[in-house]
């Protein structure tokens, strides 16, 4: 563990795009580091930067915010900085290294307290599946319909939700949804999944049928087999208000 004392902050440079091995060079690197029994790492993704090359790489351009800038950094002392300074100097082919003093004032971990693992409740029983097909830039009074129905469904008291955002689909209209390298779609298949008693599931479905104008609301059968971890037994107060 990194003591309060003088040590060596490390920071490197290097574009997303970079590789290592037939992977990422920032992961190539992380896992490095790791494996040397660094401390700790962070990398960070820039929102716009430029190099030597003189190229500025910016979110604005499509092209060019595939290689954005990496930045990662890390403080140890300066013995294990020596000792993975060499092999992070042959990594990084094309970037920057920097090595700053630094001072550590405090190293603090807090350790979790390991929790008693407590036995599960098995809930099995037939149920019904709810799915709704919209798209992304469906809206329900401004704000994104998805969302709209995920809070409908919670003040509902339905028991979960999940949204799905589809990579690739059409629908009765016959107008594909895609996502492709040159071109990002704000319309991108969305798909809301709940399961519940029929019920419940009755309930939803004649909620949410209101707030969609053009999508699809499909109901199934389902069958469920849930785990539920027990909860721990709280200890009665004495007298004192204290728990035994």
């Amino acid at each position: 563990m990194l003591t309060k004392g003088p040590a060596k902050k490390v920071t490197i440079y290097i574009n997303e795009e970079s590789q290592h091995h037939m992977m990422a060079l920032h992961d190539s690197i992380m896992s490095f580091l790791m494996h040397k029994g660094i401390g700790g790492a962070t990398a960070t993704r820039a929102f716009s930067g430029f190099g030597s090359h003189q190229m500025l790489h910016t979110p604005k351009d499509e092209v060019l915010m595939q290689h954005l800038p990496i930045r990662i950094e890390f403080v140890e002392s300066a013995e294990k900085v020596e000792e993975v300074l060499p092999s992070l100097y042959e990594m990084v082919s094309d970037g920057l290294i920097e090595v700053q003093d630094t001072q550590v004032i405090k190293n603090a971990r807090k350790m979790p307290r390991p929790e008693p693992r407590l036995p599960h409740k098995r809930q099995e029983g037939p149920a019904k599946l709810l799915r709704v097909f919209i798209g992304e830039a469906d809206k329900w009074h401004e704000a994104p319909l998805y969302d709209a129905i995920v809070q409908k469904l919670r003040m509902m008291d339905i028991s979960g939700a999940t949204v799905i955002r589809g990579i690739l689909g059409y629908g009765a209209k016959g107008h594909q949804h895609k996502k492709s390298f040159f071109h990002v779609s704000g319309d991108m298949p969305i798909i809301v999944s709940v399961i519940d008693t029929a019920e419940k599931i009755a309930a939803a479905a004649e909620a949410i049928e209101g707030m969609v104008e053009d999508g699809l609301i499909v109901v199934s059968d389902a069958g469920i087999v849930r785990l539920v971890r027990a909860q721990p037994v709280e200890e009665a107060p004495d007298a004192t208000g204290a728990t035994r």
